[in-house]
């Protein structure tokens, strides 16, 4: 039987919440109230927990993309093409939600709730997606803590803003 479990990851902008299933990443998300520098000491149990942290690790002091990890975001068919598409915009650009929403012959609007509803964030990278007359939006926010974050993830990725 697959087990499910948390691991809690402080960061940059941050603590980092994963959620497994089994050998599987289903969620990445950031915690609101908390911000320290990433510890670099590993505690994970698996194999899988320490090839995760080890790769935020990676990213959070260097910049490194992530390598293929085993991921399974839950959600609908269309929401899995976005994030499949986000996926692919490398470390470092950006591409509009109208660019996304070409490749996939959607609307501009969908694809912005296809990111607001993305399970992994960092490593499914919505940051990198940006309006055509600015920033947009992140998490589900035009303002605040959240655009920060994206700022922050952006320009730790060398995104000129």
């Amino acid at each position: 039987m697959d087990s499910k479990f948390t691991l809690l990851i402080p960061s940059q902008v941050g603590k980092l919440v994963l959620e497994f299933h089994g050998k599987q990443l289903q969620s990445l998300s950031i915690e609101q109230s908390y911000e320290q520098p990433l510890n670099s000491e590993i505690k994970g149990n698996s194999k899988l927990e320490k090839a995760i942290q080890k790769q935020l690790e990676n990213y959070f002091t260097s910049a490194i993309p992530f390598k293929a990890l085993s991921l399974s975001p839950q959600g609908t068919a269309f929401q899995k093409s976005v994030w499949s598409e986000l996926s692919k915009i490398p470390l470092g650009e950006t591409r509009t939600y109208g660019e996304i929403a070409k490749a996939l012959k959607s609307s501009a609007r969908a694809v912005g709730n296809a990111c607001r509803r993305n399970p992994i964030a960092i490593i499914i990278p919505c940051h990198r997606v940006v309006s055509a007359k600015g920033l947009g939006g992140y998490a589900g926010e035009t303002s605040g803590r959240q655009l920060n974050i994206k700022r922050w993830l952006l320009n730790h990725e060398g995104v000129l803003l």
